[in-house]
């Protein structure tokens, strides 16, 4: 059965000139913060993202798994398995989890998109 959001989401890419490398970053981002998991977030996004860089002709399918996959590790948080095992594992409390390991997951995240868009810009 099909539902038809592949179409709608391929039509608001086109009205809005949404890159793929965006709409994958952006929609594994979404994902991970709402769920916790990096995984999850891949997956998903994945699932969602591939027919629409079909749709839109996208001719770097390899830059789309690079972008989703630094999309899935922002923001690390309470619902998420890793930030319990750094917290425990380095004796921190919550905040400094916040303060350290949410950060630099997000910052590692932001860098890769970066880096991803420059490389899709030398192809």
């Amino acid at each position: 059965m099909d539902a038809g959001v592949t179409d709608q989401i391929v039509g608001l890419a086109h009205e809005f000139q949404l890159s793929p490398l965006l709409m994958g970053w952006l929609f594994a981002a979404l994902m991970r913060i709402a769920t916790g998991s990096a995984t999850v977030a891949m997956t998903t996004a994945s699932g969602v993202v591939a027919p629409v860089a079909i749709g839109l002709g996208y001719p770097h399918p390899e830059l789309l798994v690079l972008a989703t996959g630094a999309g899935s590790v922002i923001f690390s948080h309470v619902n998420d398995g890793g930030f319990w095992l750094i917290k425990e594992y380095f004796n921190m409390t919550v905040t400094q989890t916040f303060k350290t390991w949410t950060v630099l997951e997000t910052l590692i995240s932001v860098v890769a998109f970066a880096l991803t868009v420059g490389l899709a810009q030398l192809l």
